[in-house]
């Protein structure tokens, strides 16, 4: 064996192996496929060519740590290294010395280190006479494994023969038999080739036993096999006899149907159900066992037997037990857990309600199918999700008749199956996500699923028996409206579950999202935490969207890089992420603020929009040139913005008096209105007033307060309507520190849905009519403009006005 060191503190590459343990002098070959396994043995080749390899305790253990590996390996010399067309590397390594992990140490390149002592085979504990016989009784030993074992080459027994040394005794057995892994090791650990001798001994004779008793077994079983077989062949010819006397059908039932008829009996069903699973039962009886028609027979017996005929379960009538799960599993949605609480004590107080669908609406991540759970939770029942999405075939949901080949029951039925009661919570998940093809449409199969009036009595082709649905809360989630059927959509009531505010994102990070993830990490409150202003950067910067898992990602994120960095500085025992040092680790901002005007400008006016994710503030510009009374928009702006654009022209030629603009500027002047963000679309009528106001604002001079924003749908007689999102929009002036905002006076009821904290940290007012979004959105002036008709003069107008 070549003697070698290893410099104090050294870290050797290290590879923990499944089902290999390599000894001294012993050259392997196996295949590495883990990242960590590959880059470990790449920078054993790049290096000195030393590696570490040391067998897990479990196989199932895909990233081991310490605890997860043995005390002792062997460090080996990588000879080769190829890898194949599959992305597998094979490796051939060569066993240089015994060394005792010391630690293990995982850094930035992915790869896994050791620090190890190295231990050399120490002196021999016996005297030579007893190492002597104990290598005599182990050749002995190996020539009675030979005989039950026939698989072993014969060129070993040479080897094992001529071996002159403890050491090439073990080596010729030990190294070239397969034996359990953990006597691998065992054999490992040990430091004298006379104990492992000894060990190897008792692994021997073990080993003998065993494959004396399979041997039995498998004779045994042959023999049974057989009889089976012939007993078999006597029945077929009993049964083709009695087919040929006529008298087939007098044949008693076997022992398999008469199972199946002692637990249809049992079965607490209608006897329509009953009648038709008996006579399938007796059918069995007439037919050959092995034929693929009695196979079809035992599984649709099978299917309709486990299905909950009247087996349920008592709904939990507790109101306030209700309240309280929904509470506890999900932060805000006001209105939603008190229509889904409403929904609830009406089936508590009249248990017999039949028909109510619940359709959760909204977009993703804002916790449709959670509440769906938390539902079946406050009702005490069982729970089902179904995913629809993608389905396009109607006999997913209907099933197919058993007739074909590979039949199987609908998705319906499965999930009663599941359930195992008549009235469990079954979800069906993107029930927008189904289409149609030359299949059959799936949304038509459900109508009759969801409606109230029908599926007391609905009929899957499979089990072609009627299955009474009635009693099944059935709740659906949908991310749009828009590709629901009507008469689909008809069926259910529909509860909007809208995007997250700010404030709410704020609350579930802090309430649920970082304990969850500190938990899934590994980690105690105590070593990491993400601070309140983290949190809001988080919120604002790093994410966009209505729910929350781009949030809950982040949250990860910053905890897998909490672990390594407590890991890598034992001094480290507290990570805490502020907002001035995010950056530091999840990179630049990937998200600008909303930035309000920074002064009074003209022209500019602070507009607000809803989107998908939440509101923003949507800057609004309208220059006056030179020209023939053109309208241009910019902007990506859909029609109803432009027809806004129209009216806003309108508009502004019915108040040329009251703010001193010119009466002809439609036909001498060109208006550009530009939205920034060219490239992001946008539509809608409540960008009207934001319009009247810059276009007023650019033809008189009249600045615009920068500290304003509004929001509103106009007519052409100056009248503001209501509009919607407004909690978004709130949300989103709130953040951007606007001060004053202007809605619409019939959007006053909304404000009930907007969190304290934005109503409080803003002054709204109400707007019947565009002059009061006027005279509250213009820079207050001196005296009454007094109309123009040149540039020149309006211009000298307003500086007298200011």
């Amino acid at each position: 064996m070549t003697e070698i060191k290893i410099e104090k503190d050294k870290l050797i590459p290290c590879v923990p192996t499944r089902d290999l343990v390599v000894f001294e002098d012993m050259t392997v070959n196996f295949e590495v496929a883990r990242g960590f396994t590959i880059s470990a043995v790449k920078k054993a080749m790049n290096g000195d060519g030393f590696v570490f390899l040391i067998a897990q305790r479990s196989v199932a253990v895909e990233e081991p740590e310490k605890k997860d590996l043995y005390k002792y390996g062997i460090l080996g010399e990588v000879r080769q290294v190829i890898k194949s067309p599959s992305g597998v590397y094979r490796c051939l390594v060569h066993g240089i010395s015994k060394g005792k992990l010391l630690d293990l140490v995982k850094v930035r390149d992915n790869c896994l280190y050791a620090s190890i002592k190295l231990v050399n085979i120490g002196r021999e504990k016996v005297s030579e006479v007893e190492l002597t016989a104990l290598m005599r009784q182990v050749s002995e030993a190996f020539e009675n494994y030979l005989e039950v074992i026939p698989r072993i080459p014969k060129e070993l027994y040479y080897d094992v023969a001529s071996a002159e040394t403890p050491k090439e005794l073990f080596e010729a057995i030990a190294y070239n038999i397969p034996l359990p892994t953990d006597d691998k090791q065992i054999m490992l650990d040990l430091n004298t080739y006379g104990e492992r001798l000894a060990y190897l001994l008792s692994t021997l004779s073990h080993e003998i036993e065993v494959s004396m008793l399979e041997r039995e077994i498998h004779e045994h079983v042959s023999s049974t096999i057989d009889n089976q077989q012939r007993e078999y062949f006597i029945r077929e010819q009993i049964r083709a006899l009695h087919n040929e006397l006529g008298d087939g059908g007098d044949v008693d039932e076997s022992d398999e149907a008469q199972q199946y008829l002692a637990k249809i009996g049992e079965l607490s069903a209608s006897d329509e159900v009953k009648d038709k699973l008996t006579a399938e039962a007796k059918r069995l009886v007439k037919m050959p066992s092995g034929t693929q028609e009695a196979v079809v027979i035992r599984n649709y017996l099978d299917t309709c037997l486990a299905l909950p005929w009247s087996e349920t379960t008592e709904d939990r009538r507790d109101i306030k037990k209700a309240e309280s799960i929904l509470e506890k599993d999900h932060y805000g949605m006001k209105k939603v857990k008190e229509r889904v609480l409403e929904n609830l004590a009406v089936r508590m107080m009249t248990p017999d309600i039949k028909g109510q669908v619940i359709c959760l609406y909204g977009p993703p991540g804002v916790g449709k199918t959670s509440v769906g759970r938390s539902i079946a939770r406050a009702l005490d029942r069982k729970y089902v999700r179904v995913s629809l999405g993608g389905v396009r075939d109607e006999s997913d949901i209907r099933g197919h008749r058993k007739t074909y080949v590979g039949a199987m029951p609908g998705r319906i039925i499965d999930a009663m199956k599941q359930a195992g009661t008549k009235n469990p919570v079954i979800l069906l998940d993107e029930i927008d996500k189904m289409s149609n093809d030359f299949r059959g449409d799936p949304s038509s199969a459900m109508l009759e699923v969801l409606d109230g009036e029908q599926n007391s009595g609905f009929r899957d082709h499979f089990i072609e028996l009627p299955f009474d649905l009635s009693e099944v809360l059935f709740i659906t989630t949908a991310n749009s409206l828009d590709t629901v059927a009507p008469p689909l959509l008809d069926r259910m009531e529909v509860i909007e579950l809208a995007s997250y505010t700010r404030e709410e994102k704020f609350n579930i990070a802090k309430l649920h999202l970082i304990p969850k993830q500190l938990k899934k990490h590994g980690l105690k409150p105590s070593q990491m935490r993400i601070s309140a202003d983290a949190i809001y950067s988080l919120i604002d910067f790093y994410t966009k969207e209505a729910g929350v898992r781009k949030l809950e990602r982040s949250i990860a994120s910053l905890c897998r890089k909490a672990v390594k960095q407590l890991l890598e500085n034992e001094d480290d025992k507290k990570i805490v992420f502020k907002a001035s040092n995010l950056e530091e680790y999840l990179g630049h901002k990937k998200y600008l603020p909303d930035l309000a005007s920074e002064k009074d400008e003209v022209g500019l006016v602070n507009g607000l929009a809803w989107t998908s994710v939440g509101g923003v503030l949507m800057p609004l510009e309208v220059l006056v040139l030179e020209g023939k009374g053109k309208v241009e928009l910019t902007g990506s702006l859909g029609d109803v913005m432009k027809e806004s654009g129209q009216i806003a022209v309108s508009y502004c030629r019915s108040v040329c008096d009251k703010y001193g603009i010119a009466p002809d500027f439609y036909e001498k002047k060109d208006l550009h209105i530009h939205a920034p963000e060219g490239a992001v679309p946008k539509d809608g009528p409540s960008a009207g007033v934001t319009m009247v106001t810059a276009m007023v604002s650019a033809l008189s001079g009249i600045p615009v307060r920068k500290d304003i924003a509004m929001t509103g749908e106009i007519t052409l007689h100056g009248k503001v309507l209501p509009i919607g999102g407004l909690r978004e929009k709130l949300m989103a002036a709130y953040k951007a520190k606007i001060k004053t905002v202007i809605i619409p006076a019939k959007n006053k009821g909304d404000l009930d849905e907007v969190d304290d904290v934005v109503k409080n940290g803003l002054e709204i007012i109400f707007a019947d009519n565009l002059a009061t979004v006027l005279e509250n959105a213009l820079v207050k002036v001196n005296k009454p403009a007094k109309p123009v008709r040149s540039a020149k003069k309006r211009k000298e107008a307003v500086l007298t006005a200011n």
